[in-house]
């Protein structure tokens, strides 16, 4: 690559001095197919009104053969693909249009025709027609081979699909495709991984910028999608971008030939030359392609456009060296720490991260302000480029200096910040509003999106580094969270719904109600409260026997009685005559012993 654009300045000055003068094109042939009453999913408006422009403008353009079909099955769409095929075997031009619903299925592509029900993931397989089966119908074509898909809409059967495999991909949009025919271009109406606006009016952006620029008389297809590409990116406020994959050879390729006249050929545009090779360079993107642009461009508009991307990568490359000293000189702290070093090495070495640090936050700042204002002078390029595409900008001869303030916006950060919003809403990490402002709410949804997609993205601020890496990723990447009481359905929550006899338990399952247990009688308690006493004077009894040294069950008897009678003294006196109350004004008196004949208590009077 770097000896071809070396090679740049030489091929240049050899097209200016023989000219290249614009391929007249043989016979042409064009299949214009239009999907829009859907038997199995909604019927879709712009569609045939689409086709119909597209028809009608190829006809204009003294096309041989334009087949135009509308609302097509799968057996109807094989047999006019098979017709058209042999149409093109004598062909120099073929294109083929096709507007509808389109499906990509593990990296494959399908045109999805009206009575496809496609209820499971495999019935594309059979109900749906590859893009691989159009490109064998416009095989045959000499010069040009041209597939155009205005199909990179919302998938309407992705919710009610059934998926056989669950780890079947279905993406969003249309995949991205490498043809493997020379000579060959595929179209899309947006970029891989991103759908597609039907507008407001009668035709969807798409087609209408196709039928501005695609038939231009002399202008090579390549060119004329650019046009078509910056007239899309301007009406959808840069929410969605044409692509187009494949590649032709170095001579133009005009669908529509120059009438060849006796007047002198017009002089070469110097300006579209440099926007060329400036747009070469754009797509390298690397410091070699600049410096070689600058070499044979050095001055002028597009030269302080390809500084500004100099200073851009220029600073990418200094953040990089800066962060990786950062990090050598925090894990040499670390290793000195861990070995417990002595404290002034361990100090130096301190310092030394701290310096480091700055060094790389300084350098992140000034690799954002150079993304942001390389970000802000292609989009000013890109719109000029649209308000007048023939033109030469008209700051060509103004000092580098002068071009560079013109071109930065004050605007371009919170623009910035908007869209790296909108692309993380787009993944399933944002649900607030993008307004720009990149509050602590924006940050967490970034740092999420690190986290499930893998990437150490600097959350601080919306750099065009976080923008670049959300915007490759094609399908949600943070999982939806529903409440308790919701479940996820597609990119929404929805209510759970218990049929009767079941409710929702805390796993946020239904589960079956168990019938409520019929409640007992009531029954009367007992009331042993009459009994208290009895009990009470039981035990009165015994203690009393106690007292009296057990003799026998009179004496036990006696003293139970006893302790029935009220008694001055509260004392019993037992003997083997039996129990008396103790004489007022007396006591009982331990005396030791005990048995037949001998009394262990002694009635002691005052």
């Amino acid at each position: 690559m770097r000896q071809l654009l070396r090679l740049c300045p030489l091929l240049l000055v050899v097209a200016l001095l023989f000219g290249t003068g614009p391929a007249f094109a043989g016979k042409r042939v064009a299949l214009v197919i239009a999907n829009s009453a859907y038997q199995h999913a909604p019927s879709l408006t712009n569609p045939v009104n689409d086709g119909s422009v597209m028809a009608r403008t190829l006809k204009e353009a003294g096309f041989d053969i334009v087949d135009s079909r509308r609302d097509l099955t799968a057996q109807e769409t094989r047999r006019v693909l098979r017709e058209f095929a042999d149409g093109t075997r004598d062909a120099d031009i073929a294109v083929v249009y096709y507007a509808g619903h389109g499906i990509e299925v593990e990296g494959s592509n399908y045109l999805i025709p009206v009575d496809a029900k496609l209820e499971r993931d495999t019935d594309v397989f059979d109900e749906a027609l590859s893009l691989d089966r159009v490109l064998v119908a416009v095989e045959p074509a000499k010069q040009l081979r041209l597939v155009i898909l205005d199909a990179c809409r919302d998938n309407p059967f992705g919710k009610t699909m059934k998926r056989t495999v669950a780890s079947r991909g279905i993406g969003r949009g249309l995949a991205q495709v490498e043809p493997t025919s020379s000579n060959t271009l595929i179209a899309y109406s947006a970029k891989a991984g991103f759908t597609a606006q039907d507008g407001d009016g009668a035709n969807s952006p798409f087609t209408v910028a196709l039928s501005k620029h695609l038939t231009t008389p002399g202008l090579d297809v390549r060119r004329a999608f650019g046009f078509v590409r910056d007239d899309v990116l301007k009406s959808t406020g840069n929410k969605q971008e044409p692509f187009v994959y494949g590649s032709l050879g170095g001579e133009d390729v005009p669908l529509v030939p120059v009438k060849v006249t006796a007047a002198a050929a017009p002089a070469a545009n110097p300006q579209a030359d440099i926007r060329r090779d400036y747009e070469l360079a754009l797509q390298v993107g690397n410091r070699p392609a600049w410096d070689a642009f600058l070499a044979q461009h050095p001055d002028g508009f597009y030269a302080s456009l390809a500084k500004l991307q100099v200073e851009k990568i220029g600073a990418e490359q200094a953040h990089a060296a800066a962060t990786e000293k950062a990090k050598q000189a925090e894990a040499e702290r670390d290793r000195l720490a861990a070995v417990g070093a002595q404290k002034d090495t361990q100090a130096k070495a301190a310092a030394d991260a701290k310096a480091a640090e700055q060094v790389q936050l300084a350098a992140q700042k000034a690799k954002e302000q150079a993304q942001q204002q390389a970000a802000a002078a292609e989009q000013q390029r890109v719109n000029l480029a649209a308000a007048a595409p023939s033109a030469a900008p008209a700051s060509t001869a103004s000092p580098a200096g002068t071009n560079v303030a013109s071109l930065t916006p004050a605007t371009a950060p919170a623009d910035l910040s908007r869209s790296v919003q909108t692309e993380l809403g787009r993944v399933g990490c944002f649900s607030g509003a993008a307004d720009g402002n990149w509050t602590t709410s924006a940050q967490r949804s970034l740092s999420q999106f690190n986290r499930y997609a893998g990437t150490k993205l600097d959350v601080k601020v919306a750099s065009t580094d976080a923008l670049d890496t959300v915007k490759s990723k094609q399908s949600r990447v943070c999982p939806l969270v529903c409440e308790h009481g919701f479940k996820a359905d597609g990119d929404k929550c929805t209510r759970i719904v218990c049929r009767d006899g079941y409710a929702l338990n805390d796993d946020n399952e239904c589960e079956k109600q168990r019938a409520a247990r019929p409640a007992k009688p009531a029954t009367a308690k007992r009331d042993d409260g009459d009994e208290r006493p009895a009990r009470q004077r039981r035990q009165a009894g015994g203690e009393a026997a106690g007292a009296a040294g057990g003799f026998g069950g009179a004496a036990g008897i006696a003293a139970a009685a006893g302790a029935s009678r009220p008694s001055s003294g509260g004392q019993l006196f037992c003997n083997n005559g039996g129990c008396r109350p103790v004489n007022r004004g007396c006591h009982l008196e331990y005396r030791g012993g005990g048995g037949p004949g001998n009394d262990a208590n002694a009635e002691v009077c005052n």
